[in-house]
């Protein structure tokens, strides 16, 4: 046993933090403490926690412990590997890629506040600011190896009915796929929210398989990545779709890339540390309503609408105070001492309260590009509105670089052939 193991086993995980590990809720966990399947220990600090040398048999926590991490984060390309994206938006995945060792041909968006940040920060990356449909991807057949777009599902309602690509036509997945069939990469990849493995009861996942099956291209079992998993101090999910190129699929193995050892919070993302090397830069940010401003002053840190007096509870829920459900985003403020929710394209929804942690505020610009893991030079254009709605839209930057590495390894071993 190496040091570094044998130091990870003598520590300990928060409970809340272990929580977030196994993607249950804390209630869920209190039921675990009740009936002895994890038995917490009380710190001095009057917290819960486990102890990762009793958690052992946990493949979550044992993948953390093993993880050949460092190993991982020291890949290198064997020569410079060329991508193309679409559905560019603000550069989370792109940024992430690049990181990895990726050159882009070309990076593919709509919007024009995105395009106007992608070409702020990188103004050498190719930026093709139209629609999708218009662009040709036939002048890189033979030159790009790797291609990825996070394409949007909301018109996959009523495919699945015959499978394949009739199916996925007048969709933006149909245009990836156009994209893949005409370039024909190597390598490429799709990414989108968790619930599109169950969307229309799994038949919309199977017509992209199917879609996939008649490119020529071999799919390797999707799988959702929490970000938590790699250096992201937010508790966001994403489904991802790695496919091979047939030719080459049966000499190769791709393997996802491996946890961190630890979990980053809030307090990684605000302030100097392993992730960031100095404190938060201000910024600007949204205000709160003097009316909601009361409200949310009485929320303690971590909290929601239901640690309010119950007569403030009535007030600001109304008629959603009796209905069932949790409604665990409404009033919330987060911890400094947990990875972030989900960020969503605005901080301040009533349905999604994004406060933060210590004063009574949303979020602001460069906070929410910290929990996205953006760079601080990294700039937004546009409103900030639409600077909010870019990030919370993007892709975690430590996310796509950790795929990004798991994609170099495999072409590493492409290039070996």
């Amino acid at each position: 046993m190496d040091s570094k193991t044998s130091k990870l086993q003598q520590e300990a995980i928060p409970a809340h933090i272990f929580a977030d590990i196994m993607g249950v809720s804390k209630a869920t966990l209190r039921k675990w403490e009740a009936n002895g399947t994890f038995v917490p220990a009380i710190g001095k600090d009057g917290c819960k926690y486990f102890l990762i040398e009793k958690l052992l048999d946990v493949p979550e926590i044992r993948a953390m412990v093993d993880s050949p991490w460092e190993e991982e984060m020291a890949t290198r390309p064997l020569r410079p590997y060329t991508s193309i994206e679409l559905f560019a938006g603000a550069g989370g995945l792109a940024l992430g890629m690049e990181r990895a060792g990726f050159s882009h041909l070309l990076l593919n968006e709509i919007d024009h506040d995105a395009c106007a940040t992608l070409r702020c920060n990188r103004p050498a990356w190719q930026v093709a600011e139209q629609d999708v449909r218009t662009v040709s991807f036939e002048p890189y057949r033979g030159k790009v190896d790797f291609l990825s777009g996070g394409f949007p599902c909301q018109a996959f309602s009523y495919a699945g009915k015959q499978g394949g690509f009739n199916d996925t036509r007048g969709t933006l997945f149909f245009e990836l796929a156009r994209a893949v069939k005409e370039a024909q990469p190597k390598v490429f990849m799709g990414e989108n929210v968790k619930g599109l493995s169950a969307h229309d009861g799994g038949r919309t996942l199977e017509t992209i398989k199917n879609t996939i099956r008649e490119l020529g291209y071999t799919l390797v079992e999707p799988r959702v990545l929490k970000a938590i998993f790699y250096q992201v101090p937010q508790k966001r999910e994403r489904l991802i779709l790695v496919a091979i190129r047939n030719d080459i699929a049966g000499k190769v193995q791709f393997k996802w890339p491996a946890p961190c050892h630890r979990v980053m919070t809030l307090r990684d993302a605000f302030f100097k540390g392993e992730l960031y090397g100095t404190d938060v830069p201000s910024s600007e940010g949204q205000k709160y309503p003097p009316k909601k401003q009361k409200v949310m002053e009485q929320v303690p840190m971590g909290g929601y609408w239901r640690d309010l007096p119950v007569d403030v509870q009535k007030e600001y829920m109304g008629g959603s105070f009796a209905l069932e459900g949790g409604k665990t985003g409404m009033a919330r403020r987060l911890s400094l001492d947990e990875p972030s929710l989900t960020l969503t394209c605005a901080p301040a929804q009533k349905q999604t309260e994004r406060c933060h942690p210590t004063e009574t505020r949303p979020l602001t610009v460069r906070e929410y590009a910290r929990i996205q893991t953006f760079p601080d030079e990294w700039v937004f254009a546009g409103t900030l509105a639409s600077q909010y709605r870019q990030i919370g839209n993007a892709v975690p930057v430590n996310l796509a670089y950790a795929i990004g590495r798991s994609i170099v390894r495999l072409l590493n071993d492409i290039e070996r052939l």
